[in-house]
């Protein structure tokens, strides 16, 4: 009867054991509430005289392309 009272209370401590774990992996897995999300990539482009690349947003859009700055801009363009 000993032993059958021992081996209950070991198979009740790996289960509490095994549900702990279990829990701590799906906290890990699951986002933080306070995450953000990665922002959106950005679309990268060469000027069209020098090559240098830059954002999109910072390139200036001319005839033949697009430029770094307003010299290369008007050197391209005559």
């Amino acid at each position: 009867m000993k032993y059958l009272i021992v081996f209950a209370v070991v198979l009740v401590g790996i289960w509490f054991w095994r549900n702990n774990r279990r829990a701590e992996l799906r906290d890990k897995s699951a986002p933080r509430p306070g995450a953000t999300a990665l922002p959106e990539p950005t679309e990268i482009v060469a000027c069209a005289v020098c090559a240098v690349h830059l954002p999109r947003a910072e390139a200036l859009p001319g005839g033949q392309g697009v430029y770094c700055s307003d010299a290369h801009r008007r050197q391209a363009e005559g």
